[in-house]
């Protein structure tokens, strides 16, 4: 695993692409827990049980990027409710398809499970919960119709930002399940590349970043 930052109570790792966080069916090896049971194996807290140790959230698998991690049940509790009152700034960077004309948007639509398709999520009002993302435009890439994009998590829903860059008609670059596949990159071009919260033990701010991987970073280049 690439470990961003360790103390004696958190861990901060910037999580590949194609790497599971957790166990789960058709995942029972390869995922972070599993780096981190044989790495960190008596030092992490145990609120999630054996499946979960230390997870305080996670990332998709095909999204790269950071992921904060508890190595006791007092920071877990503490960094679960940051989370809870969002105030836990989380910043990703995107590739998205088409121009955006703003330089900056809201997007406050809920989030609840598809009633067409039980893998995804969609905007609904139906059995769902208030998501918020506030996007900044980067880069506009006009010969290629794409645009580079920030975006910042008010709530974290699951796939959040997938499913309301794909509300407004700007899906992720490569991102098959609401969009369409790509040639320019092989998975969805999002990557979570800043953190921003408050030490559960120390009370210092923390703000944590972790480099673009090589094939967004790529692209973006090219």
């Amino acid at each position: 695993l690439d470990i961003v930052y360790e103390d004696e109570d958190i861990i901060i790792v910037n999580k590949p692409k194609g790497m599971v966080v957790h166990p789960a069916n058709g995942n029972y090896t390869g995922t972070v827990v599993n780096s981190l049971m044989n790495s960190h194996k008596d030092n992490l807290s145990t609120i999630n049980g054996v499946i979960r140790p230390g997870i305080v959230h996670r990332i998709d698998k095909d999204t790269s990027g950071i992921i904060v991690v508890a190595k006791n049940d007092n920071a877990h509790k503490i960094l679960s409710e940051q989370f809870k009152v969002h105030s836990i700034k989380r910043k990703y960077v995107a590739l998205v398809k088409g121009i955006i004309k703003e330089d900056h948007l809201t997007i406050d639509k809920p989030i609840g499970r598809s009633s067409k398709d039980r893998k995804k999520m969609a905007v609904t009002d139906k059995n769902s919960r208030r998501a918020v993302t506030h996007i900044s435009v980067l880069k506009r890439f006009y010969a290629s119709n794409v645009t580079l994009v920030e975006a910042e998590l008010e709530t974290g829903r699951t796939h959040q930002i997938r499913v309301h860059m794909s509300y407004i008609g700007h899906p992720i670059i490569g991102d098959d399940l609401y969009g369409k596949p790509s040639t320019l990159i092989t998975r969805q071009a999002l990557h979570a590349y800043k953190i921003q919260f408050i030490h559960p033990i120390s009370n210092k701010e923390l703000s944590i970043t972790a480099d673009l991987p090589d094939d967004i970073k790529f692209k973006i280049l090219n």
